[in-house]
């Protein structure tokens, strides 16, 4: 995968701080008791030094009697705890020619976002799935750890069936802290068992917000040339001429979408459908104007 974050890019993410900073303060409030504040500094816990980790934050003190790094954790305050959930099953590695795979253009959604999150001083973590959870990186708000995240993304490669309720029950019910779920994911499974996952979420109080990356053959299946046609998943393969069955592919797509965009919005998250034939920064610029207008 090229580097997620180019010069060029990053010089358009700048641009869209504004914006986002609107968006980040709609998405969180009520979640804090006092989030525009910064950080305070009352000592909450320990936790086990990991690569990326501050030094200056290692308590030597307890190493001198135990010899192990340890990480004195403070109640932080920040804008917006997040984790972000993104797909690496199987069929986001589809991509027409030219265009990246569905899972590359989430990826480099999800560091867009990393990187405004970061900017702003928020904490903000990933989670990469499939049929399970396969890595899972804690929420923090320094540059080593956005270095860090960045370096897992570009190093997935798509692979596996998915089961999603599963990894989100699973993740749900690790979280301890309310705060921002975003889920980046082309949604190709059982759409109630989705939604009873989201749920899950929005029962424990998070905000959740759900990215759709489509590409625009499965959003127009008349685009691609007849022939055989493989699930990326199952291995199972037919022969089709997409101009004899794209209207019916197409309603059926759309249904699909637009049943979970209503069950999404009336369950209180929110939902968006994002064609990877378009620029990353475009569609998401797109989105945190569309979102503002709806936290304002």
């Amino acid at each position: 995968m090229a580097t997620l974050l180019t010069p060029e890019r990053i010089g358009k993410l700048k641009s869209l701080d504004l914006v986002a900073r609107s968006v980040v303060e709609g998405f969180i409030t009520g979640l804090h008791r006092s989030p525009y504040h910064g950080f305070s500094v009352e000592f909450s816990e320990h936790r086990p030094y990991q690569r990326g980790d501050e030094i200056r934050h290692i308590d030597w003190r307890l190493f001198a009697r135990s010899e192990r790094f340890q990480i004195k954790q403070y109640e932080e305050e920040t804008n917006l705890r997040c984790h972000i959930l993104l797909d690496g099953s199987a069929s986001m590695g589809f991509g027409s020619p030219g265009l990246l795979s569905k899972f590359s253009w989430g990826a480099t959604l999800a560091a867009c976002l990393m990187y405004l999150m970061v900017r702003q001083q928020d904490a903000v973590g990933l989670v990469l799935f499939d049929e399970e959870l396969r890595k899972l990186i804690p929420p923090r708000g320094t540059r080593g750890h956005l270095r860090l995240l960045l370096k897992e993304l570009e190093g997935w490669k798509p692979a596996g069936g998915t089961r999603t309720e599963a990894v989100l029950h699973r993740m749900a019910e690790s979280l301890t802290r309310r705060g921002l779920v975003i889920l980046i994911s082309d949604l190709l499974d059982d759409e109630s068992a989705l939604i009873r996952g989201l749920k899950h979420f929005r029962h424990q109080g998070h905000e959740v917000i759900v990215l759709q990356p489509l590409d625009p053959a499965e959003l127009d299946f008349g685009r691609l040339d007849g022939g055989r046609f493989r699930d990326l998943e199952s291995g199972e393969e037919l022969s089709a001429d997409p101009r004899l069955v794209a209207r019916e592919v197409n309603e059926r797509v759309a249904a699909f979408v637009k049943s979970l965009r209503s069950r999404c919005l009336g369950e209180g998250i929110d939902f968006a459908t994002l064609s990877t034939g378009r620029e990353v920064d475009h569609a998401l610029l797109e989105y945190l104007i569309k979102r503002k207008r709806v936290a304002g």
